[in-house]
């Protein structure tokens, strides 16, 4: 279920991406790959590159901060995973 969500979101990126890039003389390809592999990430970066900064700019600090709380969370399961398991 989790790998269908990030997916949907990916395919939502690239979708809006190759529709939208041709209206800032971008390229569709380009973007539409861009935005498939990176997701919000490469959707935050086109909103910078085609100057509607702030939106980007809180796209991309919104999925850095999830990252990061992504890691802290697999590094608290893992610290109370080997501390009960007697390591």
């Amino acid at each position: 279920m989790e790998y269908f969500i990030g997916l949907a979101v990916s395919i939502a990126c690239c979708v809006y991406l190759v529709i939208d890039a041709p209206k800032h003389g971008k390229s569709p390809v380009l973007w539409g790959i861009l935005g498939f592999i990176l997701g919000l990430l490469g959707l935050g970066i086109y909103l910078i590159a085609t100057g509607r900064k702030v939106l980007g700019w809180i796209i991309v600090a919104l999925f850095i901060l999830f990252i990061i709380v992504i890691i802290i969370l697999i590094v608290l399961f893992f610290s109370l995973f080997m501390s009960f398991s007697g390591f």
